[in-house]
Formats: C-alpha cells, structure tokens, sequence
C-alpha cells in the first residue's frame, strides 16, 4: 500500500543542508537495483543519503537540488519511474511523476529518462556540485557529461566545468547528530535486537548448526517489524570467533564452546549492532569465565567514560588498558603494562578498535577527527562500545583453557546531555544472567 504522505522532517533535511551551502547544487542518486541470477534481483535496498533527504523507497531515481536566483532559496526535483500499470501487476505499484509531488514534498518530478535532457540547464544555476563519484559509472559518466555540456553552452566564456565536491561530509555531518524524530526508530532497532540476542542465548544447544540460530535471529527481527537485517549476522561457534568477521555460519555448535553472535535489525532505515558471547552448554568454563569478565570489565569502563567531552581514542585508551592489565594478570604476556601499550603487543589479543558511528548505515557517517585532533563526543551522537579478546587457532603459547576462544561485547550508547543511555541494556550481558536465562 503507497503513502499518502511523508513526515515534515524529510523536506526539512533539504532545507538544512541546502542552507549550509548556499549557491550548490546537490545530486543524489538512488540505489541500484542488482541481479543476483538472470532474472532475480537482490532485495532492494534504497541509498541511506537519498532516503535521508526524500524518504522515496524506488529504484531508477535521482534527487537533485538546485538553487533559485536572487531568492537564496532553492528547489528540489526528483526524477522517477513512470507509472506503467503493465509492469505495476507484476512488480506493485509507483508513485509515479505526480506521486512524487504530492506524497514527498518534492517541488518538481520528472520522468527519469529526462535526466539526461534536464541535468546540463540545472547545472547552470550553482556555483559547485556535491556530487560523490566513484559509487556508480554510469552515473559519473550522466554528470560529467552534463557538466561538460553546461559549459560549452555559455560559449567563449573561458568558464572551467564548475568544481565537484563531495557531500559525504557536509551531510555525514548532518546525519551523525541523531534528532528527536530518529530516536523513536532507533530505540525500535535496539530493542528488536536484544529480543532476538536474548531468544539466541535460550535457544542455542549442543548438536545445532551456526545457520540454525542465523535463522532463529532473522526470524525473531522480522516477526518484531524489522525490514530486513543491518549487516551480515556473523554466528561463530568455537574457535571461528577469532575471525572477526566470519561469515559462513554453517559450522556445528559444541558443548563446553562459547558461541559469539554479532547482529542487528534495521527498524525504518535505523540499525542496531550487538555482540554477545554466550555458552553453547549450560555454563562457562572457568578459562572462558576468566576471559569472559575481562571484556566486560573493559566494556563497562568504556561505558562510564562515554559523555559529552570524551573521544572515541581516549575510549579506545581505557579498553587496551583494561585488557593489557588483564592479559599481565592472567599471565597470557609478560612485561610493563605501559611498555606493552606502547609496542602495541596487546594487538595479538584484541587486533580492533573499541566503537564506531551507528545510524543508518552500521558504520554510520560523521567525522572521527576536527582540525586534526580527536573529536569530542556531544550529545545526539550514537556509537558502538565493543572491546574483545580473540585467541588465533595457531597460537599454541596460551594455556590450553584460553584456546580456540573469541569474545566480543558490543552494545550501543546514545551521547546524552549529561552522560550517555545503552539502548541495548536488555541483552544481557553478565555472566551469572546469562547462565540463569540459559538454565
């Protein structure tokens, strides 16, 4: 069923960014649709920038703002699909030219096979072009060429092609703050993904298959609204948890094994990323139980220094402290605690960084660093908190109960005025909880 119409807050991201470049064109073009074999497609998936600024969901669209002379405001086209009632029986309906118009608040549609006509006369009423290239050829060559046609229609005017600039910034920027109208559906993702974590802890048994609980995930996000997963669910039995991003999921699950689960649900575009690692059995061995509560006693300090003030390196500084301690305490290296921070040894332990942006995308955009230093985190932004311990199969140097285990806990913290808000607390992550939940 179509939309009627979408929120407000979409055409006032257009005005935002289009504010904070006065005189640019911005060019936005939407995802493609991909084959997976001759006439199947992958699920489509629309760009998380174009969705950001339009909330438009179809294939074969472009999104282009442009400035008006004199006004200092602007206008924003879309191009799309036509109706074609045909092709609508078997793939659904389109918004169509005039759907585009009054269901997204757009100010003009066109026909996408236009585009091309279009394009060079509205390149001629900005100063610049946020245009990314590189993501698709096509529509490098469609940009390259209008902007070379624009020029050559002024004539002797010795103009050069107007200078191409790319908008990942300016509006990874925008996107980084989460506003009041986003938390709604993040708060949904988070809690979507404990429900789904928490059903894999009392799920999992000796004799299952990774696939099984991949499957039992996948089913617990859909049945609770979500559209589709936010990256690759990585299901790592044993000692495939020392892959940091193992995918095959199709090994058997062993008792007296920790199984380590990294996934997450998109709700309406947002999505979550949680880590837990859990036993496959009834309970942790005392090995695991002693690594186990290292990473957690990492990822809670890193948790209490999230605030407005704080940087994602100096988060990053406490985790390798923490472990580095623990990894002298447990006798798995020996030396200086400082010195083995300094020569980066720990890395044979925990190879990772300690967070990342959320949103959108799961590596979500924004700026890590500003004028060269690290950034300070201020409210509205939202980041993963995960340290881990990882043993490689071949490193045989270990005692032999910290073989053939990886670890991660992940949880994702929401920067808030005074401090910080795990929206993914409900996933349990305490030893003596999860081994109640099991039994």
């Amino acid at each position: 069923m179509l939309l009627k119409q979408v929120p407000a807050f979409f055409k006032k991201r257009r005005d935002a960014l289009m504010k904070s470049q006065p005189g640019a064109i911005f060019l936005f073009p939407s995802s493609l649709e991909v084959l997976r074999n001759p006439d199947v497609h992958y699920p489509f998936r629309q760009e998380s920038s174009f969705f950001y600024l339009t909330g438009f969901e179809e294939p074969e669209s472009y999104l282009v703002l442009v400035p008006t002379s004199g006004s200092g405001g602007y206008q924003s086209i879309l191009f799309v699909r036509k109706r074609d009632p045909e092709l609508e029986i078997w793939e659904g309906e389109r918004y169509g030219v005039e759907g585009a118009v009054s269901v997204f608040g757009v100010d003009e549609a066109y026909p996408i096979d236009e585009l091309s006509k279009r394009l060079p006369d509205l390149l001629k009423r900005g100063e610049k072009v946020f245009y990314r290239i590189g993501m698709m050829r096509e529509s490098d060559e469609l940009v390259l060429n209008s902007l070379e046609r624009a020029r050559k229609s002024l004539g002797r005017s010795g103009k050069a092609l107007l200078p191409i600039v790319d908008p990942a910034e300016v509006l990874g920027e925008m996107r980084l703050f989460k506003t009041p109208e986003e938390l709604p559906m993040i708060r949904r993702a988070c809690e979507l993904t404990a429900l789904a974590h928490r059903t894999a802890m009392k799920e999992v048994r000796p004799g299952m298959k990774e696939f099984e609980i991949e499957a039992l995930i996948d089913y617990t996000f859909r049945r609770n609204g979500s559209q589709r997963v936010g990256y690759g669910s990585i299901v790592a039995g044993g000692v495939n948890a020392a892959c940091l991003h193992y995918r095959a999921n199709n090994d058997i699950l062993r008792d007296h094994e920790l199984l380590l689960v990294d996934a997450g649900g998109e709700f309406e575009y947002y999505t979550s990323d949680i880590t837990r690692t859990f036993p496959i059995g009834r309970e942790y061995t005392s090995g695991q139980a002693k690594l186990y509560d290292l990473v957690l006693k990492a990822q809670m300090a890193c948790i209490e220094m999230a605030r407005p003030g704080a940087t994602m390196p100096g988060i990053h500084r406490k985790a390798v402290e923490v472990l580095t301690d623990g990894m002298l305490s447990l006798g798995l290296m020996k030396g200086n605690l400082e010195d083995m921070i300094q020569s980066l040894a720990y890395k044979r332990f925990y190879p990772h960084n300690t967070g990342h942006w959320l949103g959108m995308d799961v590596h979500d955009v924004g700026l890590y660093t500003q004028k060269g230093e690290p950034r300070k985190l201020q409210a509205g932004m939202f980041l993963t908190i995960e340290p881990g311990f990882y043993v490689q199969p071949g490193d045989r140097d270990v005692p032999e109960e910290y073989r053939n285990i990886g670890i991660r806990i992940e949880d994702d913290i929401l920067i808030t005025e005074n401090g910080c808000e795990n929206l993914t607390k409900d996933a349990p992550k305490v030893r003596s909880e999860i081994e109640a939940l099991k039994n």
